[in-house]
């Protein structure tokens, strides 16, 4: 995948990416959305999940994979103690 990711930074650049991953998460809220209201079915927002799964791929190497996974077992770690905590139920885990 490195060598993947590398060759689509040499040909379209790091910022070209940026744009490209936040289109790729506005087709998949906007496929969300539509599925919910019965306007697509679940191959669309599957396909949705496959696109942004790449770039978040591509964005993960290329701000340090090291550095992401540290900060995703972090958040892991504040979900468990969430759902483990009674008086938190109602907090979601985008809070921090």
């Amino acid at each position: 995948m490195e060598q993947l990711y590398r060759a689509t930074l040499d040909r379209w650049g790091e910022e070209a990416q940026y744009d490209q991953a936040v289109e790729e998460c506005a087709e998949l809220i906007t496929a969300l959305k539509h599925f919910r209201r019965g306007k697509v079915d679940q191959q669309v927002v599957i396909d949705e999940l496959a696109d942004v799964t790449l770039m978040l791929g591509q964005l993960t190497w290329m701000f340090g994979t090291e550095l992401v996974e540290a900060s995703v077992e972090k958040k892991l770690k504040k979900l468990s103690r969430l759902l483990e905590s009674p008086d938190q139920q109602q907090e979601k885990p985008e809070d921090g």
